[in-house]
């Protein structure tokens, strides 16, 4: 009796370790593809631009790389346009940063009320997002133009008086341009974010605060912000990453003009490595903006923190 017994229980752990041992191979051949992109796509390249940033390695010439240590970051850091471009990254991050969020925000309220309609502006706010971001810049440009729609809108409202400017041309007005098209063209992605964190609000306290006769005001700053706390940490450290590699719109529109006022610092590594073909200078660029874009997230997420 005790030999059966014994049999049993070591049949059943037998059984049980050949499923965990089945389940282990299965989680493992999922994984294994994800597994694989993310070290081609991005272990390997981080690997190759941190060599390459200590090299002379150009992108077409008949001589091999050489070692050269941190000679590309000390002409790097006397680089005016390195600085220019991080001024413009930084402008563009500060300004675009908070006013997206913010204005994400109001649009997820208006739409979280339930009143008739709600689907068809969620629809309006978010078909920006799902067009590509060449064919908007392509778009704004032509509206930017001198002849272009902006100003006729802006003569036509002046009676004549205001023809507005070339834009993109404009030193004083170029970047501010490629702000106002950036946010209106993402700003549907994080107004969904936030309608999310929205309904995961229990409307029990909602109701209570409508009982206990509090303002629309005190409703928002008890308990509809606080209840946001994850939310907006993932969408300040998400635009601020977005901000700050900034490419796309600089390419198409301005090409880093006029006077270097829109070029960034992911645009200047771009232009190095292939225009000017340098790529052990824009691996360089790379690995300061990575230890840039990390830093900066780092300390979001740490004023972000939970505190209790």
């Amino acid at each position: 009796m005790y030999a059966t017994a014994t049999g049993q229980l070591v049949a059943r752990r037998v059984r049980a370790r050949t499923a965990r041992s089945r389940e282990t191979l299965i989680g493992v051949a999922m994984a294994s593809p994800a597994v694989v992109l993310l070290v081609v796509f991005f272990l390997v390249p981080v690997l190759l631009a941190f060599g390459l940033a200590f090299t002379n390695a150009r992108l077409i010439s008949p001589r091999p790389a050489r070692f050269v240590g941190v000679d590309n970051f000390i002409t790097l850091f006397g680089d005016s346009v390195f600085w220019a471009s991080l001024r413009n990254t930084a402008y563009f991050a500060v300004v675009v940063v908070p006013v997206q969020a913010g204005l994400a925000l109001i649009l997820a309220l208006l739409v979280n009320a339930k009143v008739r309609g709600t689907n068809f502006f969620r629809t309006v706010y978010f078909a920006p997002v799902v067009t590509s971001m060449v064919v908007i810049s392509l778009l704004w440009r032509f509206i930017y133009q001198p002849d272009g729609l902006l100003n006729h809108l802006l003569s036509a409202v002046s009676f004549g008086h205001w023809q507005g400017t070339d834009w993109l041309n404009n030193p004083d007005t170029a970047m501010p341009a490629i702000m106002v098209m950036s946010i209106w063209q993402a700003v549907g992605f994080h107004m969904i974010v936030w309608l999310a964190g929205l309904q995961t609000i229990p409307r029990d306290l909602y109701e209570a605060a409508a009982l206990d006769g509090a303002s629309g005001w005190k409703t928002f700053a008890n308990i509809t912000w606080p209840g946001l706390r994850a939310t907006r940490t993932f969408i300040l450290i998400t635009i601020t990453i977005a901000a700050f590699s900034l490419f796309t719109q600089i390419s198409v529109m301005t090409q880093g003009g006029p006077l270097d006022r829109t070029t960034t610092v992911v645009f200047m590594a771009v232009r190095t490595g292939y225009e000017q073909q340098s790529t052990g200078y824009a691996a360089a660029i790379s690995l300061v903006f990575f230890v840039l874009v990390l830093t900066v997230s780092g300390v979001q997420r740490f004023l972000t923190r939970d505190k209790d």
